[in-house]
């Protein structure tokens, strides 16, 4: 399931460099303000996933807004980290 910009909650994203982010996870800095590049690393993160589900893309969205440690990351940096931090919760709802 492909996570979408519909799907994301009421956080003020700003949506620019849309065409930038496709393919794999780079060194290029990570901006959690921009809606694409979050959209892109829940997507590149969630592919991992079987079975993910909107509520999962939720729970990986806050994790990138409000946990991702403050300060200068990769996209690679940011997807270890994903990587490291407790398990999803599964549900089968959505």
């Amino acid at each position: 399931m492909l996570f979408l910009k519909e799907h994301l909650s009421g956080y003020n994203y700003s949506w620019t460099n849309e065409s930038t982010f496709i393919g794999m996870a780079s060194r290029r800095v990570y901006d959690r303000y921009n809606g694409n590049q979050l959209l892109f690393i829940l997507n590149l993160y969630a592919s991992s996933i079987e079975g993910f589900t909107v509520n999962m893309g939720l729970e990986i969205e806050d994790r990138l807004v409000n946990q991702l440690p403050i300060g200068k990351m990769s996209e690679i940096s940011v997807l270890h980290w994903l990587n490291q931090t407790a398990p999803l919760t599964v549900s089968n709802a959505y």
